[in-house]
């Protein structure tokens, strides 16, 4: 008995844990994805809401490659409450083949979710519209502060076909702090 409740316990971790590390259904991570093209300065344009990033502005992401593989991600906001910077560093790493855009992202020890780029400007990588492993999380980046109201339109047309909760975005200043 107490081998079949271990057992049921390491399954039921196993399956939450996992469940934050899948793709949305209907999304598909870019292939031919180039992780050292992909690494530098990235710029917030827009999300969806969640705590971890709520009432930041200025919002950028920095990736480096570590010399185990994995990637260095660190994430810096101004909190406008606080009137002072917020950092968090994380590690990523691939979560299937390296050059599909799926990853797994974790700022919390060995927690991971997942990280999917799922439209990507591969001939520069200037922008990118990433989720996460379900469609409450969704992030427009791009190599600089501001985007044109075509790219903005372009990213709101595609999330929207994709069912994501346009209405619900949040626009990231850059230019006020």
């Amino acid at each position: 008995m107490q081998k079949s409740l271990k057992l049921l316990w390491v399954i039921f971790i196993t399956a939450i844990i996992s469940a934050c590390t899948g793709v949305p259904d209907d999304i598909k991570p870019v292939d031919n994805f180039e992780l050292e093209k992909y690494t530098g300065t990235w710029y917030e344009i827009a999300r969806l809401d969640h705590s971890f990033e709520r009432g930041l502005e200025g919002i950028t992401a920095q990736y480096s490659i570590n010399p185990d593989g994995t990637v260095k991600v660190i994430n810096k906001g101004y909190s406008v409450e606080d009137k002072a910077w917020q950092q968090a560093e994380g590690k990523a790493k691939f979560a299937e083949q390296q050059d599909i855009g799926h990853l797994e992202v974790s700022f919390f020890g060995p927690f991971y979710s997942s990280y999917v780029v799922f439209e990507l400007d591969k001939q520069d990588y200037q922008y990118a519209y990433i989720t996460g492993y379900n469609k409450d999380y969704l992030w427009f980046l791009s190599r600089t502060p501001t985007v044109t109201e075509q790219q903005m339109q372009d990213f709101i047309n595609t999330a929207k076909q994709y069912g994501f909760k346009t209405d619900e975005l949040i626009y990231v200043d850059h230019k006020n702090l």
